[in-house]
């Protein structure tokens, strides 16, 4: 899944298979490297040896393919968000064992409470982080958030992540330190996107203890 071997590897249909690729990871399959291939086609789009689609010129091929991956983020978390709403009743039924302790139906009450308060801001800052945005959305089927509610915020997370980091591949992609420290970079990102997460954990920790006392 190196972005670098994929572009080699593939030419041209790179940039259709990221697409494929961030659908999945949106969908159901949390494991695949949205943040890195995002960043990657800004990248590739910015050299002059990059990505061109539709024989259109650099900011077109840009402008285009930002728009295919929000949508392919988009519709990917749609299909998540619908696999946690019919397989909830199967997934949460009671059932004894380690399985049946994650997933209870307190567990899903609570997911519902947690949604009702936090809906949009999990939905947002989520989409920023690797497996969390995965099944952030699948819970949110499960607890019963409205379909409308999710759709709007979901599709405000997606234009921030899939927008945001293939734009901060275009601009940072012909910066030779970044072109030479690909890998370290790509880490970097995925560790700048958790802080806006952690900073809500901790605020929200805090708010609680200011309540307990």
């Amino acid at each position: 899944m190196d972005p670098v071997w994929l572009f080699e590897t593939f030419g041209p249909w790179f940039l259709a298979l990221s697409i494929l690729i961030i659908f999945t990871e949106c969908a159901i399959f949390p494991i695949l490297p949205g943040d890195s291939l995002l960043f990657a086609v800004g990248m590739f789009i910015a050299q002059t040896s990059g990505i061109r689609i539709f024989g259109l010129d650099e900011v077109g091929t840009l402008i285009v393919a930002t728009l295919l991956l929000m949508v392919a983020a988009i519709l990917g978390n749609v299909v998540g968000y619908w696999v946690g709403m019919k397989l909830s009743p199967w997934l949460f039924k009671p059932r004894p064992g380690f399985i049946g302790s994650i997933f209870s139906q307190k567990h899903l009450t609570e997911a519902h409470l947690f949604f009702e308060r936090y809906g949009a801001k999990a939905l947002v800052l989520g989409r920023f982080v690797p497996f969390v945005r995965t099944f952030v959305t699948m819970v949110a089927g499960a607890a019963g958030m409205t379909f409308r509610h999710f759709i709007t915020w979901t599709a405000v997370g997606a234009v921030a992540w899939a927008v945001g980091i293939t734009l901060l591949g275009y601009f940072l992609g012909n910066v030779a330190f970044i072109k030479d420290n690909l890998e370290y970079a790509l880490i970097a990102i995925v560790l700048i996107s958790v802080l806006p997460m952690a900073f809500e954990i901790l605020k929200e920790r805090r708010n609680r203890a200011r309540e307990s006392a």
